[in-house]
């Protein structure tokens, strides 16, 4: 009988969901993954034998029994295969390669001194290379690239505007796809970052909540009902544009007082900051730890504006949780206090009454890890709904 194209789609569906099922709750039995997914036995036996073929799934032996035969239990095989995440910033090129589950395998990180396309699309090759190498042997080997970037993206992975980078309408997708040969995905480096907590980090299970960036700039990724948005034509999210001061410093965006300019890595470098004895994040901090008063007063203002946009952030959008990552957020100890004292002071009342502010639980590798997911989200996609 010729398969129609209706009972084509309604198998790539199934197949999806059974995977994505195995994944999120193994180890479960073929039994148990009936009851969750309400697919009838048959069919989601048919689909197990598939994705055993795909070797994605894995039997792993009996498990408790309910009166009869011990079932047989099932897990999604993690190790199937790889993924290279990259996090682009004005100062560094860092990258993971992680397993299908999204644990790390491997690092890699160098400093950027050259900022045009040209020598970062180098310093990308030589990255992926490397990390490409550092993949144990697998069945389906290393299934693409993900790359979190500073600045817009459309649907084709080029860059529209990255201000940090000085960087417009770089085609980052095809050029690492020319290359590699390798699926590739480019998004905002916030976005990336979004990914990494809801599946790997602070945010799992959690619907509603926005991932702020702070770096050298500052980007929020906006999870809505478990899924990344990214507005009408998918730049949503540049949040550090937004003013915070009417009349405020220029920003090279184009705008005035960004929130960027107040509330990131970019304060060491006001006029009003040229006393400060180290101008990195890295440096800072360890002044911080020794009760350098100056460094002190400036983590403490810098909390205090971040806070001011993060309220702004709540106010419109009324998320459960706000995840705070970046380079930024390894001074938590001494911008903490003061960020959550605006949020509690300026959020309207029922916007806060649930509301968590919490950190990155990935760190400073959200982004990476992040942009792994997305290939490996993009690769799982491809090969669960073949048929």
């Amino acid at each position: 009988m010729k398969i129609t194209g209706d009972q084509m789609l309604v198998k790539k569906i199934n197949k999806s969901i059974v995977l994505d099922t195995i994944r999120r709750h193994a180890p479960l039995s073929r039994a148990k993954l009936s009851e969750v997914t309400g697919l009838n036995k048959a069919t989601v036996s048919n689909l197990v034998a598939d994705l055993i073929s795909d070797e994605l799934v894995q039997e792993i032996g009996p498990g408790e029994s309910s009166g009869g035969r011990k079932p047989l239990m099932l897990l999604f095989r993690g190790t199937a295969g790889y993924a290279v995440g990259l996090e682009l910033t004005v100062t560094r090129l860092k990258g993971v390669l992680t397993d299908l589950e999204g644990h790390i395998v491997a690092e890699y990180a160098t400093d950027l001194v050259q900022h045009d396309a040209a020598s970062v699309f180098e310093q990308l090759k030589l990255a992926a290379n490397y990390l490409i190498g550092q993949a144990p042997p697998s069945p389906h080997g290393v299934i693409g690239i993900g790359i979190g970037v500073p600045g817009m993206v459309d649907e084709q992975g080029t860059v529209l505007f990255a201000p940090n980078l000085k960087w417009e309408m770089v085609p980052l997708r095809a050029m690492m796809e020319d290359f590699f040969k390798l699926p590739v995905t480019i998004d905002n480096e916030a976005n990336a970052g979004a990914r990494g907590e809801l599946n790997f980090g602070a945010g799992i299970g959690v619907r509603h909540l926005i991932y702020i960036s702070a770096g050298i700039g500052i980007g929020s990724g906006i999870i809505v009902d478990g899924e990344l948005y990214k507005g009408a034509w998918g730049y949503a999210g540049e949040t550090g544009h937004m003013s915070i001061e009417a009349e405020g410093l220029p920003c090279s965006c184009g705008n005035r007082g960004c929130w960027e300019l107040y509330a990131s890595e970019k304060v060491y470098e006001h006029p009003d900051q040229q006393h400060l004895p180290a101008r990195t994040t890295k440096e800072l901090i360890e002044l911080a730890q020794e009760g350098h008063e100056a460094v002190l007063d400036l983590y403490e203002t810098v909390g205090r504006k971040l806070g001011i946009g993060i309220t702004n952030i709540v106010n419109s959008f009324n998320p459960e949780r706000i995840i705070i990552g970046g380079p930024l957020s390894e001074a938590k100890p001494w911008i903490e206090s003061a960020l959550k004292q605006v949020v509690e002071e300026r959020t309207l009342p029922y916007h806060r009454r649930s509301l968590q502010v919490e950190w990155a639980a990935l760190g400073s590798r959200s982004t990476r890890i992040g942009a792994a997911y997305a290939a490996i989200s993009q690769f799982l996609g491809n090969v669960r709904v073949s048929v």
